[in-house]
């Protein structure tokens, strides 16, 4: 019988509506510690999840019947809700329209868990989020008009 065999791993990244620093905390921790259930709930593994105050970085091993849209719709969807529910004082929390994905080797897990698990030190150096997704386009050769950027 013939079988598939996939590893499809992604780094996603997706900002807060307006780029709003709503993710601190106490919402922070919880809000990973959720995101990373919707993911094992959804058959996916989340292999790490950091961010900053407007955005946030998923490390992500999902299944090959999800599309990576409906995966990203349901997390955010969900995620979404249920900081309106568990954390009424944040009742603006919206996320952005669109996000990035990128596909990472399995020979690069590591280097990419290190940089999103180093979230606070890597923005330091490089600065705000539009700086980075904007790095992060352009070292996955993604095309792009900066007028069409949702950051």
């Amino acid at each position: 019988m013939a079988q598939s065999f996939t590893n499809l791993i992604y780094h996603i990244v997706f900002s807060t509506k307006n780029r709003q620093p709503l993710i601190v905390e106490p919402v922070r921790n919880r809000l990973y510690d959720y995101c990373g259930g919707i993911i094992r709930k959804l058959g996916g593994v989340s292999l790490a999840i950091n961010g900053m105050p407007d955005h946030l970085h998923v490390l992500a091993k999902l299944r090959p019947d999800k599309s990576l849209s409906s995966v990203l719709r349901d997390l955010k969807a969900n995620s979404s809700g249920w900081m309106h529910d568990v954390f009424p004082e944040v009742r603006d929390f919206r996320w952005q329209n669109g996000y990035g994905a990128f596909t990472v080797s399995a020979s690069q897990i590591e280097r990419v868990r290190r940089y999103i698990e180093n979230q606070e030190k890597h923005h330091r150096k490089i600065g705000s989020f539009r700086d980075e997704f904007i790095g992060l386009l352009k070292a996955n050769q993604i095309e792009f008009d900066e007028r069409y950027l949702l950051i």
